[in-house]
């Protein structure tokens, strides 16, 4: 007789709703983290693309037509496989023979965020010449520093124009955490193959991890309507 699919998925001694929920804690973490890093990145593409100077602006242009171009799978793979054998060939100059590698949680946020970071890029850039001109003269006419005309001025505006892309971008960073199932993350996706492997229930486990998938994009896209709105108010008073 088959277990229940209500005991598969609760948290008794035959459930995975622990390791489910643990799973889709660690989806979390890393995209929060792959996001972060992106944001960084994407204010400095962003500076970049913006500079006067030729070469700055091709640094830039370099940056996101790579990590634009290069299927987000891809890249995964090639951070996994060329630093661990980066890792590895330091470990033996050092003296240390053996294979190492990096952990798959540090690989799974530096590709995503390198990935993320180039799309940040164009929605910072994009948001920064939205600006009026007006605005940012003013503030140099009344004295301000670089640093105080950036944190008052263009950063918050920027922010404003530049958050319905980035809640886009979020969307599908949380998404794409499911890649680093591949370099053996045990996140939301590669948990719930683990489950349906053990329990001859794929369907069950995958349509779990997709409504989890769900509740955590809704959950955190209503976050991220919530905070547009309010600076919709703000600058409209």
């Amino acid at each position: 007789m088959s277990t229940p699919a209500f005991t598969l998925i609760g948290f008794g001694p035959e459930g995975w709703g622990k390791l489910l929920l643990l799973a889709a804690g660690l989806t979390l973490v890393a995209a929060v983290c792959s996001f972060a890093l992106g944001s960084l990145l994407g204010a400095a593409g962003a500076a970049l693309k913006l500079a006067s100077s030729r070469s700055l602006r091709g640094i830039g242009t370099f940056y996101t037509t790579v990590f634009r171009g290069i299927p987000e799978i891809l890249v995964v793979y090639l951070f996994y496989f060329g630093g661990s054998l980066a890792l590895t060939r330091l470990m033996h100059l050092a003296g240390f023979p053996g294979f190492f590698s990096l952990p798959s949680f540090i690989i799974g946020v530096v590709a995503i965020g390198l990935v993320s970071g180039a799309y940040q890029t164009e929605a910072y850039r994009s948001a920064y010449l939205r600006l009026e001109r007006g605005q940012i003269e003013a503030g140099k006419a009344c004295g301000m520093s670089r640093f105080v005309l950036l944190w008052r001025v263009i950063a918050p505006q920027t922010l404003r124009f530049a958050l319905p892309a980035l809640g886009n971008i979020w969307q599908s960073v949380l998404k794409e955490t499911a890649l680093l199932s591949i370099i053996g993350l045990v996140e939301l996706l590669r948990q719930s193959t683990i489950a349906s492997g053990a329990t001859r229930q794929p369907l069950l486990f995958y349509g779990v991890a997709a409504l989890l998938y769900l509740v955590m994009g809704q959950i955190t896209a209503l976050g991220i309507r919530t905070v547009e709105k309010r600076l919709a108010r703000c600058w409209g008073r």
